[in-house]
Order: structure tokens, then C-alpha cells, then sequence
């Protein structure tokens, strides 16, 4: 069975990804079973399937009707998911989800066949994810799930998981050349031809663009895809092996003050490189009592990041810094599922195991044009005493390890009720090394998060959900030691390793409608602290207990069999739980997000669509004394099939070449030669990264 080939059953398996995956199925006499149904576009039809209102599939043909300016857009098929950049596009994007900016990725889980993408313990942020190394026309299909729910689910998934799924056979060979505004270009030949009783997949990406920066990126990237896969449900198996590496220039955000155009920079080194290297096994048997799936993954990663934020305020050379992440990490996920009966219902119960380690070498220097040295301070105004930055803030060798069992049953009670029961035990261990010995030590925690889902009905094509579950995040391994600022020397206290999360949520899912699939959620999620490791300053920021709830309206109609169109809303409020003379809004959460679109199809060869995304105001102090202003984009695609082989396409992005934000930020500042601001703590002032103008990119693709 194809990863995108669902088999629907009376009686389904543990979850939708269980669902997904080499066939988990109960045995015959306890389904009804239909013919297997290749997902294409958004399946939020999964009633009888999907523990959750919001969980669901997205498939091929949505992704190929939408306008993609980069990878990681793939992810904004998920419902209330906004992706931005704030820095050069080999950055990896910032997330925004339920109530959260997620920065690069934390609390949102990101795999690409069940390998984990986030990088704990990362010298840039917690979870960072980067999808540059993702190939959008090898992708398949995207399965999301909400909330702290589901017992396969750890660490960075408080808020969502998804897990991207590439083909194991295309239906033709590829053959792609793009060209666009600001210099891009790209080109792409990918093929799943037979070799013996399997299949090999291989692909090659090549790409380059300049932006509309004064400063071109010069973005390049290279992706490169080696596997094969052999066998079918009963039994199969399949070896990948990626390859990545992209180098660019950066133009990071700016503040609202500086005498600048919108695409100019104040320091025009900043940028970076980085590199990925995979390879992932994966086995699979089934038969009418039980299914094992094992997956193993070893990973090379190496990223070099220069940003520079605050322009003056920390020297007068500069306040450019070099982050550099270099790792190797691997893991093992297994998990084996028994299907049982007790009269005419099906009870199925899951054990598994996920385990993974990462050795990593972090580092944080100062730097001038990309070189690593010592920086002069500003004299102190009272001493005349003129203080230096070492050119080495901090450097660390980490090892970091996660062991994770778990359990989990699926029983359906009566024709209307179901449950899904879970527990998960996750235990961390960090051995850091620094170079200041007062930062280095060794710790340990373990936690347990139980998982439950109520599921009723079907009445009327009508599902109801009742979900409620314990989670955590990890915190960076170094702030887990950490004892002494390396920039100031002051004393600091370690933070927890993992932190507590608490989920509930109430859903429906209708699909009564003919070609209408809708799904309404109501969610509440607690945070006992958002301590995070700032990896920008080398130490740890202590935050605050959070509370996030809000609603998630999801709707996909196929209007006609050549008109689809599909609206997403999603409101959050997010808030601290304590009381504090600051405010209680968590800055940069987000609280509006629609996304909206129609696509037109199967209509003598000519295909087009047209979407917008509405990325609302949100806090940029506790005491929402400043907001940022709303972010409105529409693009829009459209193409003509000359005939099997051969096709062409438009795609268009800012159709309305609104002047609006990628991202802002508030936060102290000094533009060079600016007086010191209050208390020598620089200038408060907004800083923003400017969304792309108006363009367009065309290509051209022949299928053999």
C-alpha cells in the first residue's frame, strides 16, 4: 500500500498515523472494508478514523494546486499553521500555531517519514526545523495532529505534530525548470523506475535566488534523494538516503527608526551555510493478528549562522555573532500491535519505543564581517573603563539521550462509542562539557504523560471528541547546567530539563453535507514554564506559567468535480498564568489566522487557484501596548497540461504588493552612531522583516 492509500475501516487503528502506515488493520469479521482510496487532496473526511477533530491528511493534489514560495509552506496546509521568515530564506522558517510563536520550532513536532526533523539542545533555538533539505513534488502527503493526545507523540508536540511522507513511486518520471523574479531559479529530475522486485527513487534539486534585498541572498541549494523500496502491506521495507547543503546571505529584520529602504541592510555579511546528511531504514509485516513497524535513522548536521539584531548596542564594531550547531544524531523507533476482540468489538493495543541520541558541539563567538575576534565595549560613562567582548562567548560538547516506551489501546465500546487510552514515559539525560567548567555537569529527568480520547457516533455523518492528555517540552541540555552567564558572569539557575504541558479539547466532524467536510475544535492548553535557552545570548531566559486556548474552524468542499475550495479560521487568546505588574500577554502570540482558497481543475487541461492567508495583529509587549500591524497575502497559480507529458505554469506571489510584515519584534536597539538609549539598554522600537514584493516564477515540467 502506498503511504497516501488509506483503507477505511469500520473498526480503525490506534490513530490516523496508524491508520496511514503499513496496514494496521483488526481482522476481517471485525471491518467492513472498502476499496482502498488514494488520498489526493485534504481527507477531513475521517469520521470512524480520526481520534480527534483536529487531526487529518493532506494529499498530493492540494499540494500541487497551491502557490509554494518556499519548503516550508508545505506546512501551511495544516489548519492555523503560519509560516514566516525573518532572516535569509536558508534559515530555517519561524512557526506560528495556536497561540504560540513557536521561533523555529519548538513545541511543534516536524518529521519527514517518521524521522524527526526538530534539533533539540540547537545553538540557535530549542526545536529548531529546518525544511530547506525538503523536496515539495516528492511529497505525498502531510499528516497533522493537535495537542497532547496521542502517546506516539513526545517531546515539541504540545502544540502539533506533522509528518511529511514522500512517494515511493511517482507516477512519472520528472523532469522541471523554473524561473522567476529576483534571480530565481531552479531545476528538478526525480524517477521511481523498478529495479528487481522494487523500486528505486532518486532526485536531484538544484536551486538559486537573489531576492529583492540591495544585498543579493545568493541563496544555493543543492537536495539530493537516493532510496528503494521492496514488498507491499504484508511485508516490505525501504533504505533512503538524503543529501543537503545551502549557503546564502542574509538580510535580518531592521528597525522601524533606521534611515532605510524595506530590502536594505545595516550589516551586509550577516548569512550563512548549512548541510544535512541522512540515511533511514524502514521494515514492516503485518498479518491478521498483529503488525511490527521498525524505523531506523542516523543523521549528519552542521549549520553556521551569522545574524546580527541589535546593530551598535553591545559594541561599536558591531553586534554580529556566529552560532555554530554540528551534530550527529540517530535513533530507533519500533512499535508492535496486537489486534484482539472480545465478542463482535475490536479492542487493538500498541506498545512501542523511541529512542535517540544526539552528540553535538555547539558554539556562540563574537564577530566582525564574518571573522571571529575580540570587541571593545562603549566606555563607562562614570569610570572611563573600557570593557571587551571575548571573541568566544561560550563553546559545549553535549551528549543527549531520550528513551521513550509507551502503550496505547484502541477499543470501540458499542457502534457509537470508542475510546483511545495512552501512556507515555519519557526519560532525558544531558552530559554538557564547556569550556567554562562552571557551566558543564550531567542531569537527568524522566515524565509520564497519560493520553485519553472519547470518540462518538457516527450519527448522521457526524462525530463527535472528547480529548484530554499530559505533555512536556524539553529544555536545551546547556540550560539544564548552566550556572554562571558566560556574558556577564553573573550567577544564573539551571531550569527543569522538561517542562509540563496540559491539553484538553472538545470537537465535531461533519461530513452530511455532499462534498462538504468540516471539523469545529475547541482547545485549552497549559504551559508550566516557557523557560527556554536563548541562544543568541549564550544563557537562559526565565518565563513565565501560560495558558492558550481558542477555536479551529476547518472546512474543504468539492463544489464541483472541477471546483474545490476550502477556508480555515483559527482564534487564539494567550495569556500568563501569574501575576505580574508587566502584563500578562505573551508577546508574539498569535491570534488570528484565516487561509482561504478555490482551486480549478480537470478542465481540458487548464488548471488554476487563488488563496489568501490573513496573519493577524498580535501582542508585542505583556501589557499589549503595542501590537504588530496584520499581514495579508494572495497568490495565485495557473497552468495549462499540454497534453500527458507536458505542462506549463504561473505562479504569483503578493498579487496585491502589499507593503506588509514577514515578522516583528519589539526589542532595544542602537543604529550606528545613535546615542546611547535609556540606561545604556539602547532604543525600544519595532523591528520588522518586509515581505517579498510582487513576483512571479513560471516552469515548465515534462513527465516520462
Amino acid at each position: 500500500m502506498s503511504p497516501s492509500t488509506l483503507r477505511l475501516s469500520r473498526v480503525a487503528p490506534l490513530s490516523l498515523l496508524a491508520a496511514l502506515s503499513p496496514a494496521v488493520h483488526a481482522e476481517p469479521h471485525d471491518l467492513t472494508e472498502l476499496p482502498s482510496m488514494l488520498i489526493r487532496g485534504r481527507a477531513d473526511s475521517l469520521v470512524g478514523v480520526a481520534a480527534s477533530a483536529s487531526e487529518g491528511l493532506v494529499g498530493v493534489d492540494h499540494f500541487e494546486s497551491r502557490p509554494l514560495q518556499r519548503p516550508g509552506e508545505l506546512l501551511e496546509t495544516v489548519p492555523g499553521v503560519i509560516l514566516t521568515q525573518h532572516s535569509g530564506a536558508g534559515k530555517a522558517n519561524q512557526f506560528f500555531l495556536r497561540g504560540f510563536n513557536l521561533d523555529h520550532g519548538t513545541d511543534f513536532a516536524t518529521s519527514l517519514g517518521g524521522v524527526p526533523i526538530n534539533l533539540p539542545t540547537h545553538a540557535h533555538g530549542q526545536g529548531y526545523t529546518d525544511l530547506n533539505f525538503v523536496i515539495p513534488e516528492l511529497v505525498e502527503t502531510v499528516r497533522y495532529r493537535k495537542g497532547p493526545y496521542f502517546a506516539e507523540l513526545g517531546d515539541f508536540s504540545s502544540a502539533g505534530a506533522a509528518d511529511l511522507t514522500y512517494a515511493s513511486r511517482l507516477p512519472q518520471g520528472l523532469l522541471q525548470i523554473e524561473a522567476g523574479s529576483h534571480g530565481y531559479a531552479r531545476g528538478l529530475v526525480a524517477d521511481t523506475p523498478g529495479l528487481g522486485a522494487g523500486h528505486l527513487l532518486y532526485a536531484l534539486d538544484l536551486s538559486r535566488q537573489d531576492g529583492p534585498w540591495n544585498r543579493p541572498e545568493a541563496y544555493e541549494r543543492v537536495n539530493a534523494v537516493l532510496g528503494y523500496s521492496q514488498g507491499d502491506d504484508a511485508l516490505g521495507f525501504s533504505v533512503t538516503g538524503m543529501a543537503y547543503s545551502g549557503e546564502w546571505n542574509a538580510t535580518d529584520q531592521i528597525a522601524a527608526r533606521a534611515p532605510l529602504g524595506r530590502f536594505e541592510t545595516l550589516n551586509p555579511s550577516s548569512g550563512g551555510r548549512s548541510s544535512r546528511f541522512s540515511l533511514q531504514g524502514e521494515w514492516h509485516r503485518q498479518d491478521d493478528h498483529s503488525a511490527t513497524r521498525l524505523l531506523a535513522y542516523g543523521v549528519g548536521y552542521h549549520l553556521d549562522l551569522f545574524s546580527d539584531f541589535t546593530y551598535a548596542l553591545a559594541s561599536p564594531l558591531g553586534d554580529q555573532f556566529e552560532q555554530r550547531d554540528q551534530r550527529g544524531f540517530g535513533g530507533l523507533k519500533a512499535d508492535h500491535t496486537f489486534l484482539g476482540h472480545l465478542g463482535e468489538r475490536s479492542f487493538d493495543t500498541t506498545v512501542g519505543l523511541q529512542l535517540r541520541g544526539d552528540a553535538i558541539e555547539t558554539g556562540l563567538s563574537q564577530t566582525v564581517n564574518r571573522s571571529r575576534r575580540d570587541k571593545p565595549q562603549d566606555p563607562d560613562p562614570l569610570t572611563g573603563t573600557v570593557g571587551f567582548l571575548p571573541a568566544t562567548t561560550r563553546a559545549d560538547e553535549i551528549a543527549q539521550i531520550s528513551l521513550s516506551p509507551y502503550i496505547s489501546n484502541r477499543a470501540e465500546w458499542t457502534s457509537w462509542l470508542r475510546s483511545e487510552l495512552g501512556l507515555r514515559a519519557d526519560h532525558y539525560a544531558f552530559d554538557v562539557t564547556s569550556d567554562d567548567p562552571r557551566n558543564s555537569g550531567s542531569t537527568d529527568e524522566t515524565i509520564v504523560s497519560p493520553k485519553a480520547a472519547l470518540i462518538f457516533g457516527p450519527w448522521s455523518n457526524t462525530e463527535f471528541y472528547l480529548n484530554g492528555g499530559l505533555g512536556f517540552h524539553s529544555n536545551d541540555g546547556r540550560g539544564a547546567t548552566t550556572t554562571f552567564d558566560p556574558s556577564t558572569g553573573d550567577p544564573v539557575s539551571p531550569v527543569d530539563p522538561l517542562v509540563r504541558t496540559y491539553g484538553a479539547e472538545i470537537g465535531v466532524r461533519n461530513t452530511s453535507l455532499r462534498g462538504l467536510q468540516s471539523s469545529l475544535s475547541l482547545w485549552w492548553l497549559d504551559v508550566d514554564s516557557e523557560l527556554l535557552f536563548i541562544g543568541d545570548a549564550g544563557t537562559t531566559e526565565a518565563s513565565r506559567p501560560s495558558r492558550r486556548y481558542g477555536l479551529e474552524l476547518a472546512n474543504y468542499y468539492q463544489a464541483t468535480p472541477w471546483l474545490t475550495l476550502d477556508a480555515d479560521v483559527s482564534v487564539s487568546h494567550a495569556e500568563f498564568r501569574d501575576s505580574d505588574p508587566a502584563g500578562d500577554r505573551i508577546p508574539g502570540s498569535i491570534e488570528t489566522v484565516v487561509a482561504a482558497g478555490l482551486s480549478l481543475h480537470d478542465l481540458g487541461g487548464f488548471f488554476a487557484s487563488l488563496r489568501v492567508r490573513y496573519f493577524g495583529p498580535r501582542p508585542l509587549i505583556e501589557d499589549d501596548s503595542v501590537r504588530s500591524e496584520a499581514t495579508v497575502l494572495l497568490t495565485a497559480r495557473a497552468g495549462y497540461q499540454f497534453h500527458d507529458r507536458l505542462t506549463f505554469s504561473v505562479e504569483v506571489f503578493n498579487l496585491l504588493n502589499r507593503k506588509d510584515a514577514d515578522i516583528t519584534y519589539l526589542y532595544p536597539s542602537r543604529l550606528p552612531g545613535e546615542t546611547p538609549g535609556p540606561e545604556d539598554g539602547g532604543h525600544p522600537d519595532l523591528h520588522f522583516h518586509p515581505v517579498e514584493p510582487l513576483s512571479a516564477r513560471a516552469t515548465l515540467t515534462y513527465r516520462f
